[in-house]
């Protein structure tokens, strides 16, 4: 229960500076500093939530890239984050979350509203506008989360955007271990809420992720086998890897 408390205590302390950084820093910083202090602030929320990341392999940090993940936890976010300021399409569910909504949403997640007719053509116009000015954005193509031990089928309308704008796709897959052994004990699936998650990751040590970027699919490939096929092939390289 400590433990519990501790941290808890610690993370609304750190997303209360996330808020504040929002509200009065971002609005005269260049998308450079900005991407600067996403990073910072997504290393310290996994710190204060007693997560250990290791990164293996080479992102791609210096053009757009779409990074397309299998998804475990609300954690997924800011694990990319920590490493390259991503900006992220997800469900619109997630910007009714209490205060880590308003987090993802000011740091420039794209939110879908699923079952509308121009949801997908609105959000592609979005993923555009962040490509010509040179960001990443993460997608999980599943749709939902999963138990983190394997990968379910994948979507393959967003991949589109990707493929008509020239930008290369990049898989990456997390793996989750309580203490030395692979785990879905923390993932976010099922009826949980969002504080029964946070009571089950914050109470446990031990909770490590692996993050692998795979090698890249590039643009020109992906363009010629089309959105169908090149969904399948990250699927299965993350599949794999995973």
């Amino acid at each position: 229960m400590w433990r519990f408390v501790w941290r808890l205590s610690a993370l609304f302390l750190w997303v209360g500076l996330g808020l504040l950084l929002l509200a009065l820093v971002f609005p005269f910083l260049q998308q450079a500093g900005r991407n600067q202090q996403i990073r910072w602030w997504s290393r310290g929320l996994l710190h204060w939530c007693g997560v250990r990341v290791d990164y293996i392999g080479q992102v791609v940090t210096a053009t757009p890239v779409l990074f397309v993940s299998n998804h475990v936890s609300w954690l997924d976010i800011f694990i990319l984050n920590a490493q390259r300021a991503t900006a992220f399409v997800a469900k619109s569910e997630i910007r009714r979350w209490p205060v880590l909504g308003w987090l993802v949403a000011g740091a420039g997640t794209v939110f879908i509203e699923r079952g509308q007719r121009q949801a997908i053509k609105y959000v592609s116009e979005q993923m555009q506008a962040l490509f010509r000015q040179n960001q990443a954005i993460g997608l999980f193509p599943e749709g939902t989360t999963s138990d983190g031990l394997a990968v379910g089928s994948f979507h393959a309308s967003l991949f589109e955007t990707a493929l008509s704008t020239g930008v290369d796709i990049q898989p990456l897959v997390l793996r989750f271990y309580d203490g030395e052994q692979r785990s879905p004990r923390v993932a976010f699936v099922g009826e949980q809420s969002l504080l029964q998650n946070m009571w089950l990751l914050l109470s446990r040590p031990g909770v490590r992720v692996e993050c692998e970027f795979l090698a890249v699919l590039p643009h020109a490939q992906n363009r010629q086998q089309g959105r169908v096929e090149t969904a399948l092939q990250a699927q299965t390289a993350i599949q794999k890897a995973l």
